[in-house]
């Protein structure tokens, strides 16, 4: 017999008490219903329901197999219907956060590119150079670059962000290049403002496995590192860019890499979203629409041979 049926005719007539009700909701007879009914009370080898002309009530032991069985089934009915509810969830919004220059760089061609695909999701894009408190701001999506979120979330490292050392042409041709890291000390160098401390941050290098950092006294200081790629584009002095504000300027020789035995990849550009069971619809075409556009991605990545032009 079928026993998920059998189950569910049960659950329907001790909810309905009339067996002539259970076949109005089926679309079938209340000869039919009463066949399962009886035919499942044959399985068992127990009587389920008291039966009268007009009704029918459980018996006891047909309320403790309501009892043990209808939540189980209320599980599977919730889990089947949010199942169908997420295959038709291609609309809403999406909260993204992201640093102001990541989402500019990155993320705004991929979110074009999304719409068109998806043209009833909205996307809400909070740029903060912070990291967003998901919970609190309702975050659904997040993007940072640098070392990996340490809350309790889901985190991805999509790719790898090199810390690249370089200077316009024009600069090395006045200044000269720097060919080993003592030799930073005679340069005019540029430093990006820690958000908390407000001290400069130290330039990172790779030296034998192990990530080495050196301070340098800037002649341009900035809290904002698009404008710190503005002052080293325009000559200013050296800087340490990551390599998603560099890898554009570099490949069109506007800049010209340094130091390339040195270059740390430490960092890493990540995707992170909030830990839940069910994920909406729409977050996860997004998530995978974001995973295949950017894992190993090699547009904000300079190979080697690229390092040493």
């Amino acid at each position: 017999m079928d026993e998920l049926r059998a189950i569910s005719t049960f659950i329907k007539a001790a909810e309905l008490g009339s067996f002539n009700k259970v076949a109005e909701a089926q679309g079938t007879t209340p000869q039919a219903v009463s066949k399962t009914i009886r035919q499942f009370e044959q399985h068992l080898g127990v009587r389920l329901f008291h039966r009268t002309t007009r009704n029918s009530s459980l018996t006891e032991e047909g309320q403790r197999l309501l009892d043990s069985i209808k939540p189980s089934l209320d599980g599977v009915v919730g889990a089947l219907a949010r199942a169908r509810s997420a295959a038709r969830e291609d609309e809403g919004t999406i909260r993204v956060a992201a640093s102001g220059s990541m989402g500019r760089r990155i993320l705004m061609p991929l979110l074009a590119e999304f719409q068109l695909i998806y043209s009833n999701i909205q996307i809400d894009l909070i740029q903060e150079d912070g990291f967003s408190d998901l919970v609190h701001d309702r975050i659904d999506v997040g993007f940072r670059g640098g070392n990996p979120p340490d809350a309790q979330i889901v985190s991805r490292r999509l790719f790898p962000v090199q810390q690249i050392v370089c200077a316009t042409p024009g600069y090395l041709a006045r200044h000269g290049t720097p060919r080993t890291l003592h030799d930073l000390q005679a340069h005019r160098c540029t430093a990006y403002r820690q958000p908390g401390s407000g001290r400069p941050m130290a330039w990172e290098f790779e030296i034998d496995g192990d990530t080495v950092f050196r301070h340098v006294t800037p002649v341009l200081l900035s809290n904002d590192p698009d404008t710190e790629v503005h002052a080293v584009l325009a000559g200013i002095g050296i800087g340490q860019i990551d390599s998603i504000n560099a890898t554009a300027a570099i490949r069109a020789g506007l800049l010209k890499p340094l130091l390339a035995d040195y270059i740390s990849e430490r960092m890493g550009f990540h995707l992170y979203f909030p830990q839940r069971s069910e994920m909406p619809g729409r977050v996860r075409h997004f998530v995978d629409f974001i995973v295949a556009r950017l894992l190993d991605s090699q547009q904000f990545y300079l190979s080697p041979v690229e390092l040493r032009v």
